[in-house]
């Protein structure tokens, strides 16, 4: 009598089964590139045979373009959530900047150049990189909108405001794949910056500056 035990596969519905390929793909893709999607290689994350991968994904392309914009749309619902919790814009808008620079951000920032790279040549995938683009800015101006109607922020044009602002958080994930540590604080802080003059704000408001106050006690000034 064999000893062996045979695992018990669970029989998954369509749309769950598909779910958990995207799913895979995309972890893929944040970790490893895009250029690592394979049916193969999403097979071996799941443990399954490749068969199974190319019934629900017959050209690898749709799946790339999915695993894109699945981790794309993720990262955006942690950064401006689609229904906010209680807050103000500007809270809102202060925890999008906290979120959206920084080393927690490099993953998603190299998924983008990644995908805007290869969208060159890849029709599906630049497609849905025009779509997620489009989803970022009507998230943001959506934001922005209501922080003119409550008075809060200061625009003429909300949706130049958004450009500009993403334009820059663009610009600063560009260097995700390189050495940012001698990067000075101004720089850092250019997105920031950048939104507190388009909106009105004064500096601090979306991320506060360090003031003498700020600093440890054993760094004041001594007194007589």
């Amino acid at each position: 009598m064999s000893s062996s035990v045979q695992r018990k596969r669970i029989r998954k519905s369509p749309a769950d089964r598909r779910a958990e390929i995207v799913d895979a793909a995309a972890t893929v893709a944040l970790t490893e590139g895009l250029e690592s999607i394979t049916l193969r290689r999403i097979a071996e994350q799941l443990d399954v045979r490749p068969g199974l991968i190319s019934h629900y994904f017959p050209a690898v392309e749709d799946l790339v373009a999915e695993a894109f914009g699945s981790a794309a749309t993720a990262e955006l619902d942690r950064l401006i959530p689609p229904d906010r919790p209680e807050g103000s814009p500007t809270d809102h808008l202060a925890r999008f900047f906290a979120h959206a620079t920084g080393e927690a951000y490099d993953d998603i920032s190299r998924l983008w150049i990644n995908a805007r790279h290869l969208s060159r040549y890849r029709p599906v995938l630049r497609d849905r990189v025009g779509a997620q683009e489009a989803a970022w800015r009507g998230r943001l101006e959506s934001l922005i909108r209501e922080g003119v109607e409550r008075g809060e922020f200061r625009t003429d044009d909300p949706y130049v405001t958004t450009i500009q602002i993403l334009v820059v958080v663009d610009g600063l994930g560009a260097h995700a794949n390189t050495d940012t540590t001698g990067r000075p604080a101004a720089v850092t802080r250019m997105a920031v910056t950048t939104a507190e003059r388009e909106l009105g704000l004064r500096d601090g408001t979306l991320a506060p500056v360090p003031t003498r106050a700020d600093a440890p006690a054993d760094s004041a000034a001594p007194t007589d």
